[in-house]
């Protein structure tokens, strides 16, 4: 395992749920130092181990890096009392259930709490602890859908779309990171934990800048737009003779410089495009315009121009062009990781870069199911190896 230096090193997290939110919550802490406890069901453990695309599934190996697995049925009191425990060595609890289970499994922060007064519960569900909707089933497109984000995505013509990965949890779990570190700073000072409640549709809500105050105070309600945003000129992905590539120039001085670019300096000066608002009139008109010149060059013939001239623009990649781009290697974007099933992989590395305390990936992601029962639950909790044959016998475990 690679040297810690992150800045959560030592704090323990037990980490319940499974799929994306509260996982990948886990994967945040336990990217920046802290030791992830992954608590998995008997037997099939979490079904993210399945998911992804492709013959074989690899996003597990993102998703439960930095993180050791145990194995533990809570739907049996046994298995109850046994990561009770556990949560009482821990300084934070991840867990995404819908709200009421833990209750129900006498696993309450009021329990919690009892046990371990210091300890921070992040708790991440579709519609939040509270509220007449917080008992609903709530997975991440649904807190999309209610937080705004899928009615404005997409073409005009068409119902709302979606991003190709699954944002409101991710979202909501970065949210739910946050809180956990606001909260282990008020520990520090007081000694006292708390719980840490995020729901998928207000995680949404967050980043939908100013939809609500601009229907409460203009009337206005934004609409889909496909590849633009109504009003920001020029701002979209042009077509060149080999492919397509994103400017963003919607800024005065910076359309300037493009109509410099492109030949055509009079541009920057002609009234119908020399402002903000004036662009925005005229944007698919201006689009078109660009368009027209961009279609007469090449990729990497535009991205010179937009360099020489300091134009804020660039590829638009897919994967393969990640790997081979000099700048992601430069910064050590991609790293490679010695997994368990698949051998060196591929994939993003820990985010963001503390110049103390950097964040690494120190450990593969478990291949088992229960792989850390016996020093997790013997070395932490000192259970005996009969005690925990026992335990799997009686399938706790």
């Amino acid at each position: 395992m690679a040297e810690n230096t992150g800045a959560l090193k030592g704090l323990r997290v037990v980490e319940l749920g499974q799929l994306l939110a509260g996982p990948f919550c886990g994967q945040l802490l336990g990217d920046m130092g802290a030791d992830v406890i992954k608590v998995e069901p008997p037997g099939a453990g979490d079904p993210f181990r399945v998911w992804g695309m492709g013959d074989e599934k690899v996003v597990w190996e993102v998703l439960a890096r930095n993180k050791q697995s145990v194995s533990c049925n809570l739907r049996v009191p046994e298995g109850q009392a046994l990561v009770r425990k556990l949560i009482a060595t821990a300084d934070v609890l991840v867990e995404n259930f819908k709200p009421g289970t833990l209750e129900k499994w006498g696993l309450g922060p009021d329990v919690l709490h009892a046990d371990n007064p210091g300890l921070i519960i992040a708790r991440m569900s579709g519609y939040g602890q509270t509220g007449p909707y917080s008992d609903r089933a709530g997975f991440g497109g649904i807190g999309e859908a209610m937080g705004g984000w899928r009615y404005i995505v997409g073409d005009p013509d068409r119902p709302p779309a979606r991003m190709g990965v699954s944002i409101g949890d991710t979202l909501c779990a970065t949210y739910g990171a946050m809180g956990v570190l606001a909260a282990l700073h008020h520990r520090e000072k007081t000694g006292q934990g708390q719980v840490v409640d995020t729901a998928l549709y207000e995680a949404v809500l967050q980043v939908m800048e100013g939809l609500v105050p601009e229907y409460v105070h203009n009337g206005f309600i934004r609409e889909r737009s496909g590849s633009i945003l109504p009003g920001i000129a020029p701002s979209n992905v042009y077509q060149c003779s080999d492919g397509v590539y994103m400017i963003g120039a919607n800024n005065d001085q910076i359309f300037k410089r493009l109509a410099k670019a492109m030949g055509r300096p009079e541009l920057g000066d002609d009234p119908r495009y020399s402002t903000h608002i004036a662009r925005g009139e005229r944007q698919t008109e201006l689009d078109d315009l660009i368009n027209a010149w961009t279609r007469t060059l090449t990729i990497d013939e535009v991205d010179a121009l937009m360099i020489e001239h300091s134009i804020p623009a660039g590829r638009v990649y897919r994967a393969p062009d990640m790997l081979v781009d000099p700048h992601f290697q430069a910064r050590e974007a991609i790293i490679e990781v010695e997994t368990e099933r698949f051998g060196p992989l591929k994939m993003q590395n820990a985010f963001p870069k503390l110049s103390a305390t950097p964040s690494g990936v120190r450990r593969p992601a478990p291949s088992k199911v229960g792989q850390h029962n016996a020093e997790i639950y013997g070395g932490v909790l000192g259970l005996s190896a009969a005690e925990l044959d026992g335990l799997k016998a009686a399938g706790v475990i």
